[in-house]
């Protein structure tokens, strides 16, 4: 089973006798006492994505204080910082401890067969997408030691199910979670109460106004690159994300609604000397053009 330390990700801890009503009041996922891993985020009060993350409650010891509560999140490191400087924000006198432990602590990813975790490691199953497999968290000594497998695999993996990685797929304080994909992928709890932003992604989710979507493309010719306009004669129908140019694959952000449009006019989606192919993800509920596949 390969696994891969993902030294790109960092890992927040929150702990507190407040921490589970501090993030359930700010995180688009549920947040209580189990032990049931989450993918969430935190919003701007306009419903853009400041952070995705996973949430992980951390076991107590025994020793621990009574009704203390503890999580981890595993999130980009390049968010880090406004993550942490939003959450202090919204602190106030909430009995709670906001630390960044990544120097302790670093994220591995582990697909395939099912995982046996070493004695002290924190591993989780992938909440988003059974086939992507699982998360752990480990000490810093320990991740060279554990990791079979390069970053290289994990984005082939990764890419080939279409999983979109924030700020290569969707730009942080930019996108909205159905853009995002977040509620298809289990990151938007439609049932819980209120959070930063609920007001905007209720509202899309109600209205079913989400036209621009996380897409599967697969490509000849060419590799197109990242960022790259992806075009239906002149018309541009969305972006290049993470790229995979040895098996023909990407991810991007699309326009239903003008692939629509394309599919009906029967013109050839480019990127670039890069001709495409749109599909829609196997994780994906959403409403995709019946003809899809080019």
């Amino acid at each position: 089973m390969p696994v891969a330390h993902l030294a790109d990700r960092a890992v927040i801890s929150i702990k507190g006798e407040e921490a589970v009503t501090f993030l359930a009041g700010l995180l688009t996922c549920a947040v209580d006492a189990s032990a049931t891993p989450r993918y969430g985020a935190l919003l701007t009060p306009q419903g853009k994505i400041i952070a995705d993350f996973f949430v992980f409650r951390q076991q107590q010891s025994p020793s621990a204080e009574h009704g203390s509560e503890g999580f981890l999140l595993d999130l980009a490191k390049v968010v880090v910082e406004a993550l942490l400087k939003r959450l202090s924000l919204y602190k106030l006198r909430a009995k709670v401890t906001i630390t960044d432990v990544s120097a302790e602590l670093g994220v591995l990813a582990a697909w395939g067969e099912p995982i046996s975790a070493p004695s002290g490691i924190l591993a989780f199953p992938d909440p988003r997408f059974a086939p992507m497999g699982w998360r752990l968290i480990a000490h810093a000594d320990q991740l060279q030691a554990l990791a079979t497998a390069s970053p290289s695999d994990y984005e082939r993996h990764r890419i080939a199910l279409a999983m979109p990685q924030g700020a290569r797929d969707f730009t942080y304080g930019d996108a909205f979670p159905h853009e995002a994909c977040m509620d298809q992928l289990g990151g938007v709890d439609f049932d819980k109460g209120c959070y930063v932003g609920q007001e905007v992604v209720s509202r899309t989710q109600h209205r079913g106004s989400a036209r621009t979507r996380i897409a599967a493309l697969g490509f000849s010719g060419e590799a197109p690159s990242e960022g790259q306009e992806i075009k239906a004669g002149e018309k541009s129908i969305g972006r290049i994300g993470s790229v995979d140019p040895e098996k023909g694959r990407a991810i991007a952000t699309l326009r239903l609604d003008r692939l629509e449009d394309a599919l009906t006019d029967k013109l050839p989606l480019r990127a670039g000397e890069a001709v495409l192919r749109a599909e829609k993800p196997a994780w994906a509920t959403y409403a995709f053009p019946a003809t899809g596949k080019v």
